[in-house]
């Protein structure tokens, strides 16, 4: 009969990942790179992303209720929230371009993963920048 753990699923046998520790017994890998150069929006990030989120959820609310590209309700909220969005997506690019770097020479493979953040941020920020284009255009 299999062991069954606390919430009744069968008792899993792990293996702990060997973390390196050093003579002090904590791990030789940090848990965080602090950041040594802010970048300029690091106070108002937040709240730029807010405009962002407030508009993106009325955009899509309208074009899933049906409204057209051409309509006041989809160009407003896309009109508003772009120069926030590109504000907001260029600043974390260049904050996760740079904790990149500030990884490399401690642990390689969190700072190159950091690499593949920054490539999928660019992509998504062309997506929404031709989509804000259809829909100005419209």
């Amino acid at each position: 009969m299999e062991e069954q753990d606390r919430i009744g699923g069968p008792a899993l046998d792990r293996q702990e990942r060997p973390v390196p520790l050093g003579p002090d017994g904590r791990p030789l890998i940090p848990q965080r790179v602090p950041e040594a150069r802010p970048t300029p929006l690091t106070g108002v990030f937040i709240y730029l992303s807010i405009v962002v989120l407030i508009c993106g959820v009325i955009t899509i609310v309208a074009l899933e209720l049906g409204t057209p590209f051409s309509s006041p309700w989809v160009k407003i909220p896309v009109l508003v929230g772009t120069p926030f969005l590109l504000a907001v997506s260029l600043d974390a690019i260049v904050r996760i371009w740079r904790s990149a770097f500030a990884w490399l020479p401690i642990d390689r493979g969190r700072g190159l993963f950091r690499f593949v953040w920054v490539a999928v941020l660019v992509a998504a920020l062309l997506a929404f920048l031709v989509f804000a284009w259809l829909v100005l255009t419209a």
